[in-house]
């Protein structure tokens, strides 16, 4: 650092501009992550849409429309499994009114589990089996608890809300300046890196691009064959489930919720082989394809090693939550071609 007093104080002056910007911004930084990402994912796309590249950095009505398009296709899948949520919630009320009249009869499905059927039947009756026991078990109902659920439900919805419209704002920002962005971007990274630091923005890129590719491939494939699955374990509505299962599996092991699920309805149906058959070929598909065709889909398009694709998925998620499928594997490819270029100064040394 320069001996110059002004130079000092202008560089702690834009370090303490930077810190507070981020302090401003903190709690937008997720949002602003995610439009990036997005961004970045869809901008070959937009460059289709865009009539005339004179254009950036104006507001342009294919910037609008896909933005509009990417959040329909992620609020479209949402918003029914919301109605579904609050149409099954109904009926569990009316459910659970009519339960405290006249309580809530075993399945009969229940005596026949091996080795604990009488029992577990006994336990039934003793908790839900009558009116009076009914109303015991399910006081909790009246106390306020589900009411403070449902308010802290509401709450969070609707901030989830806030924060996914805020990434469309951004999204549309960033589609009118992403030209002027990039270029920004990159000479950015040529200062800091030389002309190796465009390689590794152009890097960075490209390992974005190949996890959410990855992402999608792996939700269609998985919601096809487990809509086959469901079919033949003989679960309603196979294809909607499947789909359902699809838009889950583009996280890694979420699809067993959904799958899982199914399997439980089945046991309460009765159907304990179809029940644990689906639920086997269900978890061998979600460890075959997070465990090996996710990683190498994302590895090999950016010429990363497997394991550290891996490690980069799993270490992003229990870092960064949701956002870290992205920026782990991004920055493991980051990481991958500085190493790389330093074993090769190295051996170019030698």
């Amino acid at each position: 650092m320069s001996n110059n007093p002004e130079a000092k104080a202008r560089v702690i002056g834009v370090i303490i501009l930077l810190l507070l910007g981020g302090w401003v911004l903190h709690g937008f930084l997720p949002q602003l992550a995610w439009a990036v990402v997005l961004a970045i994912t869809t901008w070959p796309i937009y460059q289709r849409l865009l009539i005339r590249k004179e254009l950036h950095g104006r507001v342009t009505w294919g910037a609008v429309a896909l933005t509009l398009l990417i959040g329909a296709i992620i609020l479209a899948p949402l918003g029914y499994g919301l109605s579904r949520l609050v149409a099954e919630a109904q009926a569990l009320g009316q459910f659970l009114s009519d339960a405290q009249n006249i309580g809530i009869p075993p399945p009969a499905w229940l005596e026949t589990v091996p080795m604990i059927g009488s029992w577990a039947k006994e336990r039934w009756l003793d908790a839900l089996g009558s009116a009076e026991a009914a109303k015991t078990s399910l006081h909790w109902l009246g106390t306020g608890g589900a009411m403070t659920y449902t308010k802290d439900f509401a709450g969070q919805l609707l901030s989830r809300l806030v924060s996914f419209l805020t990434i469309l704002l951004v999204l549309l920002f960033v589609y009118q300046h992403g030209d002027r962005l990039s270029r920004q971007v990159l000479a950015c990274s040529h200062k800091l890196f030389g002309d190796t630091g465009i390689r590794y923005a152009l890097h960075a890129t490209a390992a974005v691009r190949a996890t959410v590719n990855g992402m999608v491939l792996i939700g269609l494939g998985k919601g096809l064959l487990m809509g086959v699955g469901y079919a033949f374990a003989g679960v309603g509505h196979p294809a909607i489930i499947g789909a359902l299962t699809g838009i889950f599996a583009m996280i890694p092991y979420a699809a067993k919720l959904i799958f899982g699920a199914c399997s439980l309805v089945l046991v309460a149906e009765g159907h304990n082989a179809a029940a644990a058959g689906l639920f086997t070929y269900g978890m061998v598909l979600t460890l075959v394809a997070d465990n090996y065709v996710r990683p190498a889909l994302i590895g090999g398009a950016v010429k990363l090693p497997f394991i550290w694709t891996l490690l980069g998925i799993f270490g992003g998620m229990e870092t960064f939550g949701l956002l870290g499928i992205f920026l782990g594997p991004t920055l493991m490819a980051v990481l991958m071609s500085i190493w790389r270029d330093w074993i090769d100064d190295i051996n170019k040394s030698a």
